[in-house]
């Protein structure tokens, strides 16, 4: 796993935690239970970046996401829950 979410519950952001540090972009996306994508983030982990906060998601509405990474041909998806 090259990403960990440090929590699967957030209010306004999410921290992962960076399990193989090397230089890559990476791509996430959240979407709702109707698969409609909510937010979108594409950024480029450094060497040695140990974390990384994806910020901005306070005005999601309250519910359930799935969470889709991708790091080149690597990709993982996850449940989150937004709360209040």
């Amino acid at each position: 796993m090259f990403l960990k979410v440090k929590s699967p519950v957030f209010i306004d952001h999410l921290t992962f935690q960076v399990g193989e540090p090397q230089k890559a972009m990476l791509r996430a996306v959240l979407r709702d239970d109707c698969g409609i994508i909510c937010s979108a983030l594409e950024t480029e982990v450094e060497k040695d970046q140990q974390e990384l906060d994806w910020n901005g998601l306070n005005d999601l509405p309250y519910g359930v996401y799935t969470l889709e990474i991708s790091r080149g041909q690597d990709e993982m998806k996850m449940r989150l829950v937004k709360r209040v």
